[in-house]
């Protein structure tokens, strides 16, 4: 969603959560391969993006000290090299509701939504091989973002850069759980590959099924998160909390991403409310949301 105002635009960025995630044994290129289903949810970053007549871009961030690699950074390093703008500056206000490392893409929804905010500026449209060639420079969610908007809902594989998108629920009533801990990506894969060496793959639901087992009730839900088990071992507030947010009554619970954000799924807005004030007590950060779409 973008407002245009003259040389100023502003831009949200929602967050996403993974229903299932699929990690493949072994590596493709130095890349592990995943399936899983994105949805696009009501939290968001908002971020006003402003022309400068200076080159280069400038992002401030209350209350946080970005690293000069922020994804928003990035992105506009990309957007100039694949597009070969040269005269081209920009400030970046962001503002953060996204927990940054909860595995709600938060990172990678910044960037994609100030590289849509870029082409408007700049009055144009980037091609579909334009926009994955700036996403993979990011990282891996980024692509998701960029083809399916703030709208999106779609199948995931590969390392994140074959998106299939398919048509979103709307009767998915969700609690998000900030357990407190911190996981990084790097020390989830490498728990993970030590689990793989161990024997232990939990089984998934088949990449073909992926999109059905979406379809059908919740409660019946076979999805599953390849990172959950060793990251629980490592972080048991993650376990915790996911207990906590069974017992409340959730129809379905699991870690989104590679952690450590988890989330369950309620049959109803009530229900999930009453569980955001019952959980509120125990865990800082509870938070619900639904499926986003436009009204």
């Amino acid at each position: 969603m973008i407002e245009y105002m003259r040389t100023e635009i502003c831009v949200t960025a929602p967050a996403k959560i993974n229903i299932g995630l699929h990690v493949l044994p072994g590596c493709v290129n130095g890349f592990h391969r995943i399936e899983s289903i994105f949805q696009t949810v009501t939290l968001f970053d908002t971020l006003v993006v402003r022309a400068s007549e200076k080159n280069g871009c400038v992002v401030d961030c209350e209350g946080m000290e970005l690293p000069s690699d922020n994804t928003i950074s990035l992105s506009y390093t990309a957007f100039r090299s694949v597009t070969g703008i040269d005269n081209f500056g920009v400030r970046v206000e962001l503002k953060k509701r996204i927990p940054s490392g909860g595995g709600l893409g938060g990172g990678s929804s910044d960037a994609a939504a100030c590289i849509r905010a870029f082409e408007a500026l700049n009055d144009i449209t980037l091609s579909v091989r334009q926009l994955e060639a700036i996403a993979s420079s990011i990282g891996s969610d980024v692509f998701f973002f960029l083809l399916c908007g703030a709208e999106g809902c779609a199948v995931v594989t590969g390392r994140g850069e074959i998106v299939k998108p398919i048509r979103a629920r709307s009767d998915l009533c969700i609690l998000l759980v900030f357990p407190g801990v911190h996981s990084s990506t790097k020390e989830a894969y490498a728990l993970l590959d030590e689990s793989f060496a161990a024997g232990k793959i939990a089984p998934c639901p088949a990449y073909a099924d992926l999109e059905t087992v979406y379809t059908t009730p919740v409660s019946g839900w076979s999805f599953v998160n390849s990172f959950t088990p060793s990251l629980v071992s490592r972080f048991p507030e993650i376990g915790f909390a996911l207990d906590d947010l069974r017992r409340a009554g959730a129809s379905y619970a699991e870690m989104s991403g590679s952690g450590s954000t988890v989330y369950g799924i309620f049959p109803s807005e009530e229900e999930a409310e009453n569980a955001r004030s019952v959980l509120a007590s125990s865990w800082k950060g509870c938070i619900a949301v639904r499926p986003f779409q436009s009204t």
